[in-house]
């Protein structure tokens, strides 16, 4: 019986034991699981753009007047050459009562002005005949030495200040004469207008062949010189404007490839870079934050009708592919931390964390390149955190 006891009481005390020393005994940290594998790899830069005309022609007034109004609609044809609008001298002027009193009074001024010039002019040349004559005189007394040369020299002088005034007054009998058919037109479309009649009408024509794109002002009414009417362009001659911060510009050189998502199409379009701009300038982004930016071109590599439902102004997204390769060994961005000068990941050797010093290539935001440190195949922790080190038993979720 006693023998029976001692060994109940050492089988007791031994479960005892191995159950403490199971409780404390370390468990395994559940951990996500990725793996290192060969796949193609891109180094992009993802900016917002926007469409837009490669040639693109604003229209405007040429002079004040009232504007008729415009018949055509955004994405009409327009020949080169062909009137666009028609602008007709300021109605509100030309028909005001007091405005066709002032172009008669003005009419009748210019007339006065025009006989006052022609009176003016007669006298001059009367003076003009009178100086030739006068010097005609002395050059015979001359020639007799009754007066002296000075005397000749004086008369020359006064014939030709004569010359001048009679030139002079010639130019101001023409002035006059344009006044006064200025003011003859003025009164005259006046008068039209007042009777009911049409009026001069200065057509706008387009400067080239394209399609309307935007109509800036439709309906009659005033406009000032140089308004914008409406613009033209070729929509089948699509660019995207990108701006990228100047520390991304740096690196796109003209001739990189682009992919274009997001677009509203079914697939991405690819493009390519044609200009990156020499001039930065300053925007304020939607957090409040000054950044420095550049304007980037980017050309439409892929056929017409992979985009053709794109036109002026559209929103895309633009990825720049800055590098890329088609078989690089790659591991989750997550699955790396920093690892005194270098880096490093947990690699899982059977139940254990095991670390790895691996050396990095190229970065393309959620995957890295792996230079050396792992191999295809490899099983690593994809989010390690303070509770993995190395030797640790894990466990895969």
């Amino acid at each position: 019986m006693r023998l029976r006891a001692k060994i109940g009481m050492l089988a007791t005390a031994a479960v005892v034991a191995a159950g403490l020393a199971l409780g404390f005994m370390p468990r395994a940290v559940p951990v996500d699981v990725a793996e290192a594998a060969r796949a193609p790899l891109a180094v992009t830069v993802e900016e917002e753009g926007k469409t837009r005309v490669r040639e693109r022609y604003t229209v405007s007034a040429p002079v004040a007047g009232y504007l008729r109004r415009i018949d055509l609609k955004a994405g009409d044809a327009v020949a080169a050459g062909q009137v666009v609008a028609v602008i007709e001298p300021a109605r509100s002027v030309a028909l005001d009562p007091r405005t066709r009193a002032q172009a008669q009074a003005q009419a009748r001024a210019a007339q006065a002005a025009l006989a006052a010039a022609q009176e003016n002019a007669r006298a001059a040349s009367a003076a003009a005949q009178l100086a030739q004559q006068e010097r005609a005189r002395v050059e015979a007394l001359r020639q007799s030495n009754f007066v002296s040369a000075q005397a000749l020299d004086s008369a020359r002088t006064a014939e030709t200040r004569a010359r001048a005034a009679e030139a002079a007054v010639q130019h101001a009998v023409r002035v006059a004469r344009f006044d006064l058919a200025t003011a003859q037109a003025a009164v005259a479309s006046t008068d039209r207008l007042q009777a009911g009649g049409t009026t001069e009408q200065m057509p706008v024509r387009a400067p080239v062949a394209a399609h309307v794109l935007k109509l800036l002002h439709e309906s009659e009414g005033a406009v000032t010189a140089g308004q914008p009417l409406l613009d033209i362009g070729d929509p089948a001659s699509l660019e995207i404007e990108v701006e990228v911060l100047s520390t991304h510009a740096v690196k796109i050189a003209p001739g990189s490839k682009v992919i274009l998502d997001r677009w509203g199409g079914e697939r991405p379009v690819e493009g390519r870079v044609r200009v990156v701009e020499p001039s930065g300038f300053t925007k304020i982004s939607a957090l409040g934050v000054e950044e420095q930016r550049v304007r980037v071109i980017v050309d439409f590599a892929a056929p017409r009708e992979a985009w053709a439902r794109l036109g002026d102004g559209y929103r895309v997204e633009a990825r720049f592919v800055l590098w890329e390769g088609q078989d690089v060994l790659q591991l989750p961005t997550s699955a790396l931390f920093r690892q005194g000068e270098g880096w490093a990941a947990f690699v899982i050797d059977g139940r254990r964390a095991r670390l790895a010093p691996v050396e990095l290539g190229q970065r393309a935001g959620l995957a890295t390149e792996v230079l050396s440190g792992l191999a295809a195949g490899d099983k690593v922790v994809a989010h390690p955190d303070e509770t993995i080190k190395d030797g640790v038993r894990v466990k895969p979720r």
